[in-house]
């Protein structure tokens, strides 16, 4: 029998909208039972957790930080209350754990410790957004962010159009929000007029808007995505 604590994958909200909108009820079940945590930003976290479960006590958390400043060696030992017994909760920062988010390492450090890993129902803006595209869910490419430069990233941009039309392959990316209305300029200004393009913004909050487009009537779009998290969508038909 596996004594050890499982590794719930817990997801968060898109954005600042009650959880239980978003989330369902066996994510804060999960929360009230668990006490250790593996998160991104411990304020952010903490918040969360407290309007997810407003009676559970802040002061018997346990919090471990997971960025880009966390050194790899520590990772393994985020994992000793599972070794215990205890359940862990691994916090995404927005949208769902190991989903473009650094969660993924903590998760494979658990299979190898054959920890049980629990992953809830929660929202995916990737994911959410595919699904609002009317592009191929059937065979599709998260590729992240794009180079900064802007002759890599127009290179980039051309091989992920001629990647979807000739395998017909939906290609998702994503984009620093305020670099969102640059990204739009060089979409338009690289790829073919007939290509469609969906930008999904603002996924599950009241502002949003997923609108899907060819790149010729996008030039003819006055809509600011400024600073609004946005997961940008192609295909060359």
């Amino acid at each position: 029998m596996n004594s050890k604590g499982k590794l719930y994958l817990i997801p968060t909200r898109l954005g600042d909208n009650a959880p239980l909108e978003v989330l369902p009820i066996s994510v804060k079940k999960i929360i009230e039972l668990v006490d250790d945590y593996i998160v991104e930003n411990e304020k952010t976290a903490r918040r969360f957790i407290k309007k997810i479960s407003g009676s559970k006590s802040q002061q018997n958390l346990k919090i471990h930080l997971l960025n880009k400043y966390t050194e790899s060696s520590e990772l393994p030992g985020y994992l000793d209350a599972c070794l215990e017994g205890k359940p862990v909760g691994l916090l995404s920062e927005a949208g769902c754990p190991g989903i473009a988010d650094p969660g993924a390492d903590i998760v494979k450090i658990a299979h190898e410790k054959d920890i049980q890993v629990v992953p809830l129902v929660g929202p995916s803006s990737i994911l959410l957004a595919l699904m609002s595209s009317g592009m191929n869910g059937q065979s599709f490419t998260f590729n992240g962010y794009l180079p900064i430069d802007k002759s890599e990233r127009r290179t980039t941009l051309k091989k992920l159009e001629r990647r979807s039309f000739e395998q017909n392959e939906t290609q998702i990316f994503i984009e620093t929000p305020y670099r969102n209305n640059k990204m739009l300029e060089e979409i338009c200004a690289s790829l073919h007029p007939n290509t469609r393009v969906c930008i999904a913004c603002d996924i599950t909050l009241p502002s949003e808007y997923i609108k899907t487009k060819t790149v010729k009537e996008w030039k003819h779009v006055n809509e600011d995505f400024h600073k609004r998290p946005a997961i940008f969508i192609i295909h060359k038909d």
